[in-house]
């Protein structure tokens, strides 16, 4: 009998993959994004000191966001992290995708960091 391996399982190693290269430092962090069917999470890591320097969620009650599932969530989110990061002294990260595809919510996010103000 075959074994079908899990979407997230399959997520899980494209991440162990990626995260070999893509390393935070203190000078330039790691803006890790993940997302879950009801909402979308990102953190600017230091892999380094093993420290998140800056989290925005659409868990947050600053947002107020009455579904955090969508793709105008994962703006406004995109647009926090920007604004928490700027506030943090942090311009320029890397940006991990967590293993998911660059479409959608993900893209969504890191394009509105992008637009205020995060380079990467």
């Amino acid at each position: 009998m075959i074994k079908k391996v899990s979407r997230n399982e399959k997520r899980i190693a494209r991440h162990e993959r990626v995260r070999k290269t893509v390393v935070g430092t203190p000078l330039v962090p790691r803006l890790n994004v993940f997302r879950s069917n009801k909402n979308i999470f990102a953190q600017i890591i230091d892999d380094e000191n093993g420290v998140t320097l800056v989290s925005a969620s659409s868990v947050d009650k600053e947002l107020k966001l009455e579904n955090g599932g969508n793709v105008e969530a994962a703006v406004k989110v995109g647009e926090l992290i920007a604004k928490r990061a700027k506030k943090a002294k942090i311009t320029k990260v890397t940006f991990d995708r967590g293993g998911y595809l660059y479409h959608g919510r993900v893209e969504a996010l890191a394009n509105a960091a992008r637009e205020n103000g995060l380079e990467f």
